[in-house]
């Protein structure tokens, strides 16, 4: 008998963890409410994981089993299950960041002093830190090279879900029950936190490789389109698989090859630029693998300290949405409202913050772990560092987004805007787009309830430049 210990691996289905321990089965699937992990958790994520651990639970009885539930320190916990259990190992998902790969070698510990065998299975990327480096066996600092290899790499089929005869009977211990979030201390989230499961996920990634995918090179950073995939918390959390994703875009990279002449090339060329971001996804994996202190440092080295600015009032303007531009203020409601932002939006207020605002990345990035639902160590420190100039393959600090022009590029109608500031209802798409340009007059009459902008961009795009330059030590 086996245990496997689900962790960010909360499926059935395309679970090479799971797999492997069912080959030395039958297995007790188990889910450990570790204090430690949830000290790190916020409720909008804690709310996702309870609604698809009830949604695993689910499947496991479906298949004349259950999942176990405990609360404690998984080194205690895990030897004491397989003791009572008579299971002689222990499998799990590798997980990828300092924190996890820490708990994970104490877990070791443990098992190994209780005489339990145990095996990690890589299962969360298609391949894993160490699989795609530089021809020196670096690791890669600069996506371009690695996303090339990685397009190129084969991709491993999906893995098949545990059968009934796999999987122990619901009494070979008892499964205990699933806590609420207030069990686990959270409040409830402010967010309307989306449905969890293997099976939402599967509608999602159905509904997007029908049609979104074709036109997502085209229409992918236009907000108030519909052509993501919305699959960011579900690959966070493992209610899907990296290689049914995978293989659902190549069923879709052949039907795009099939269309007329005159459409192929396009739809093939959105389907790559789909099967791209999951290789940024995995690229910022393997940069947090071998450089963990990124979590609170600086990626990249500067001559000099970078001169961020303490102004609490800015920083407390830009979480709520009151900034005066209406885009950063769409986006920074969407993720109050939805725990999820769009990627274009989210480039946009997280460059206001440290350029416009000159405010540490870090103190986005602490937002957005509390308020997303689909935060991710890897993806959302490289995002961050990425948009302040201090990461892998960043954004040249010269280079700083425009959130007016951005807003009339990705939003030319102002719907996106509309839908998530009210006071900017009746506004028309000029009015928004040129919000930080009108007069006083003219705000009042048009939305006397929506301030008028905290920074002058021009200004502060100058002051940031100068702010890196020091940085730079070219001055």
């Amino acid at each position: 008998m086996r245990l496997h210990w689900h962790r960010r691996d909360l499926r059935v289905a395309d679970n090479r963890a799971l797999s492997r321990a069912a080959a030395d089965g039958p297995v007790v699937p188990v889910f450990v409410f570790d204090p430690n992990v949830l000290a790190h958790g916020s409720p909008p994520r804690v709310a996702f994981m309870l609604d698809a651990l009830d949604a695993l639970r689910e499947a496991y009885r479906e298949r004349g089993s259950d999942l176990v539930v405990r609360q404690g320190d998984p080194r205690e916990v895990l030897p004491d299950l397989a003791d009572a259990c008579g299971a002689d190992g222990v499998t799990w998902a590798k997980d990828y960041s300092g924190l996890a790969r820490e708990r994970d070698a104490a877990v070791r510990r443990a098992l190994d002093d209780a005489d339990v065998a145990r095996e990690s299975v890589h299962d969360a990327v298609h391949h894993p830190p160490g699989s795609i480096t530089t021809n020196d066996g670096d690791p890669y600092s600069v996506f371009t090279y690695f996303g090339r290899k990685w397009l190129d790499r084969e991709k491993e089929s999906p893995s098949d879900p545990p059968t009934a005869d796999d999987l122990a009977a619901p009494d070979a211990v008892d499964p205990g029950e699933l806590p609420t979030l207030s069990d686990l201390g959270f409040d409830d989230p402010e967010a309307d936190v989306p449905p969890a499961s293997a099976e939402r996920a599967r509608d999602l990634l159905d509904a997007f490789v029908d049609g979104p995918i074709f036109e997502y090179e085209e229409r992918r950073d236009y907000p108030a389109d519909d052509v993501t995939s919305r699959l960011s918390a579900h690959l966070k959390w493992g209610t899907i698989g990296i290689r049914e994703v995978y293989d659902a875009t190549a069923d879709a990279m052949a039907a795009a090859e099939s269309k007329p002449d005159d459409e192929a090339a396009d739809a093939a060329e959105s389907v790559e630029e789909f099967q791209s971001q999951l290789a940024w996804r995995e690229f910022y994996t393997h940069v947090l693998f071998y450089n963990p202190e990124v979590v609170s440092e600086n990626y990249k080295a500067y001559e000099n300290a970078i001169e961020w600015r303490e102004d609490h009032e800015a920083l407390d303007a830009w979480k709520r949405g009151k900034t005066g531009y209406p885009l950063v203020d769409a986006g920074m409601r969407q993720l109050r409202e939805e725990g999820w932002m769009h990627n274009r939006v989210r480039m946009v207020v997280a460059a206001f913050l440290t350029k416009d605002l000159l405010i540490d990345w870090r103190e986005g990035y602490d937002w957005f772990r509390q308020k997303l639902v689909d935060h991710d160590t890897a993806n959302d420190n490289g995002g961050w560092q990425w948009a302040a100039s201090t990461g892998t393959d960043a954004q040249p600090y010269f280079r700083i987004f425009n959130p007016t022009s951005q807003c009339e590029q990705y939003d030319p109608d102002g719907e996106y805007v509309r839908e998530y500031v009210p006071e900017l209802q009746d506004a028309t798409a000029g009015q928004i787009h040129e919000w930080p340009d009108l007069s006083l007059t003219e705000r009042q009459r048009t939305a006397p309830g929506y301030p008028a902008p905290i920074v002058d961009h021009g200004e502060r795009r100058e002051e940031a430049i100068e702010t890196f330059e020091r940085a730079r030590g070219d001055e």
